[in-house]
């Protein structure tokens, strides 16, 4: 896939932005502040319905305005070229439009334009608690497949009704154990398919992550994944069902004593391992950042051979951490890549003008001030 144009109005410091991009390499450079991030944020508001940088849409706009639109125009190799548009006021909410026609749920934008992000924010995925770590793999798998983004959803509805259940029912415990017999059918239905597909992708993923790894760091150290949930026998979903089941009998006292559901794939762990060293608790900071960055790469190539389209991918402030080396490693990396990327940095230093002068697949803009130019 490729965002041929985009076009913003009142979207952070960009008050009226239009710009048409390359198809290969798009480079955006300027002063931090200046709005290289909000652009390459767009795009990313445009492919997901939501900001990558900020937690809520009221701080996207700009400090004096209460209102921001992006639109963006799109093409694919297999698909005709489209419009992905975006509005929100404050008070109104947002609205998302395909070729002008509003979308009923957001979730339909999912995995319409796949989309992979690089940023600083990533080291959250190996430094922190699992939350991050099982928001990046349903993210990844929710892009390639609308099954298993309806599932999720599914999930957390039988969930949500399920706790609440537990935390509003005043009657005998034998009662309640009767009322949460289609609920737990339903969550253990549900939940079987959620932990077989996980347990499947992060399966292929693993060697996807060891390539991207040795070939950014030139190291001999194997990167390595293990999946924690509710059961080790994942063979088939009857086989977790009846494992899910199981345990939902085990701790039903529990649960009601808590009044929440505590057995599920909603508390599933990924470690990340450096050989045998748990990453989380042993890595140094560069081993983390490095991790995260082969993480990104992995989903990128991982996309690229499951999916008919190649994902588009963003990488922002990526290269003011590493070496000469490594910063060469990932723009050829990148150059090879036939899917279109942008990339955003505060210094112009660690890339070639060739790679960009004359080269109408590639393309270097400036960002001043919310002003965009192109440079190359």
């Amino acid at each position: 896939m490729q965002i041929t144009s985009l076009h913003l109005q009142g979207y952070r410091n960009h008050t009226q932005t239009k710009v048409e991009f390359a198809p290969h390499v798009n480079l955006i450079t300027g002063p931090n502040g200046a709005g290289k991030t909000n652009l390459i944020d767009a795009i990313h508001y445009l492919c997901m319905s939501r900001s990558f940088v900020s937690s809520s849409d009221q701080y996207i706009a700009h400090f004096d305005q209460k209102y921001f639109m992006i639109s963006g125009q799109f093409k694919g190799s297999i698909r005709p070229e489209f419009k992905i548009g975006c509005s929100y006021s404050r008070g109104e909410g947002k609205k998302i439009f395909v070729n002008d026609s509003p979308l009923d749920r957001f979730s339909d934008l999912i995995g319409q334009v796949p989309v992979v992000v690089l940023s600083p924010l990533d080291l959250k995925l190996t430094s922190e608690g699992p939350v991050e770590r099982r928001s990046f793999l349903d993210s990844m798998i929710s892009q390639i497949s609308s099954v298993y983004l309806r599932q999720l959803m599914d999930y957390r509805k039988i969930r949500k009704q399920r706790n609440k259940l537990l935390q509003e029912y005043r009657g005998s415990l034998s009662s309640l154990k009767t009322m949460l017999e289609p609920w737990d059918i339903q969550l253990c239905k549900t939940g079987s398919a959620i932990i077989k597909k996980r347990a499947d992708v992060l399966q292929r993923f693993q060697n996807y992550l060891l390539m991207q790894y040795q070939t950014i760091t030139g190291l001999k150290l194997k990167p390595s994944l293990t999946y924690q949930t509710i059961t080790k026998n994942r063979d088939s979903e009857d086989h977790i069902f009846d494992d899910f089941m199981r345990l939902l009998e085990e701790n039903f006292e529990k649960e009601a004593e808590r009044e929440q559901t505590i057995i599920g794939p909603h508390r599933d762990e990924i470690l990340f391992f450096l050989d045998d060293m748990e990453l989380r608790n042993f890595g140094s900071q560069g081993q983390h950042r490095l991790f995260s960055m082969s993480l990104k790469m992995a989903q990128l190539f991982y996309y690229s051979d499951e999916l008919d389209d190649l994902p588009i991918m963003l990488l922002d402030d990526l290269f003011g951490n590493l070496d000469q080396q490594k910063t060469d490693t990932i723009t050829e990396t990148l150059n090879k890549h036939a899917g279109q990327t942008f990339i955003t940095s505060a210094s112009d230093k660690p890339f070639d003008r060739s790679f960009f002068d004359g080269v109408e697949k590639n393309a270097w803009f400036t960002v001043q001030n919310g002003i965009v130019e192109r440079k190359y």
